[in-house]
């Protein structure tokens, strides 16, 4: 159980995940924080990260930082993808068990499931079939990632545990036109096409994949309740346990938005997974479930985009 005064180091606290998780804990009280941007602590260079355990050891780390994408980019920066998030994992996990941290969380990815998994994802199908290809490097590496604290577990005891959230959006999302996910992407592209009066916004994709999507301030609280209340070696999902298609969750952000024009399907891109919806069992038995409706946290989203745009 995680202490007020205790030293808690977020990695990735500039990230949408790490900040979400910053903002729970200074809600909360927590008045220790530690946090590092990446000009100032490259996660990927082992012997800085080594030096700046052993220098402030903290007792909670919450391992957020990740190098992240959408398709395209997944697709692109392949190399890139895999390569950083391994050694971010790599550094992190193993500089926490040489400084004895007292519990480390892992945030992995759901794309880690293979690509025709059952659906709702049960936290057993990991390893179960082949990925997705257009996000292998990166789920190689969050499976690296889980791999590494079940091992550190096993083999040295170590307090590690690994959660896997279903697609997330929220405050300080990436909102880049060709490198973004879904979501911030389509606020994105319905905010310019009402800006400047465009008749049609066009989507990448057939828009029938089914995704699920939870605000990322109700992810954080997850991370905080099972950083208090699971010490487990098996993975767990955090998520909201439901899900709609691309083309309804395009109506819902053309809505809140207020764009009047018309919604146009580009088939030639890719569609990834069919559908992802993640198995929340697990977690609701432990006692926690998420509480922002789509709707209010898009809309939330959508100001934070706007507010983004003035500075």
């Amino acid at each position: 159980m995680m202490k007020e005064n205790d030293s808690v180091y977020i990695a990735g606290h500039n990230g949408m995940v790490g900040s979400a998780i910053v903002r729970g804990l200074k809600q909360r009280g927590f008045k220790n924080l530690i946090c590092r941007t990446s000009k100032e602590l490259d996660l990927r260079n082992q012997q800085a990260v080594d030096l700046f355990f052993a220098k402030e050891k903290p007792q909670f780390v919450f391992l957020a930082a990740a190098k992240v994408g959408g398709i395209v980019a997944n697709n692109t920066y392949r190399a890139s993808f895999l390569y950083d998030n391994l050694m971010i994992a790599s550094n992190i996990i193993h500089a926490a068990y040489a400084n004895q941290v007292t519990k480390l969380l892992f945030l992995g990815s759901s794309c880690i499931y293979p690509k025709m998994a059952p659906q709702p994802l049960k936290e057993e199908y990991l390893l179960t079939g082949p990925l997705e290809h257009t996000n292998e490097p990166y789920a190689i590496a969050k499976i690296a990632g889980i791999k590494l604290c079940e091992t550190y577990r096993d083999q040295h005891g170590a307090n590690f545990i690994s959660v896997m959230p279903t697609n997330l959006y929220g405050l300080n999302d990436n909102y880049h036109p060709e490198n973004s996910h879904v979501l911030p992407a389509l606020i994105r592209r319905f905010h310019e096409a009402k800006e400047n009066g465009l008749p049609e916004v066009v989507i990448w994709g057939s828009g029938n994949p089914k995704r699920e999507f939870l605000y990322a301030d109700d992810l954080a609280d997850a991370c905080i309740f099972l950083m208090d209340n699971y010490d487990e070696k098996e993975i767990i999902n955090i998520g909201c346990g439901e899900d709609l298609s691309i083309k309804e969750l395009a109506q819902l952000v053309k809505e809140v938005i207020g764009y009047t024009g018309n919604m146009k399907f580009d088939t030639s891109k890719p569609d990834g997974t069919p559908r992802k919806l993640m198995d929340v069992s697990k977690i609701n038995t432990i006692g926690w479930r998420y509480t922002t409706p789509l709707k209010d946290g898009i809309k939330k989203a959508y100001a934070d985009f706007l507010e983004k745009r003035k500075s």
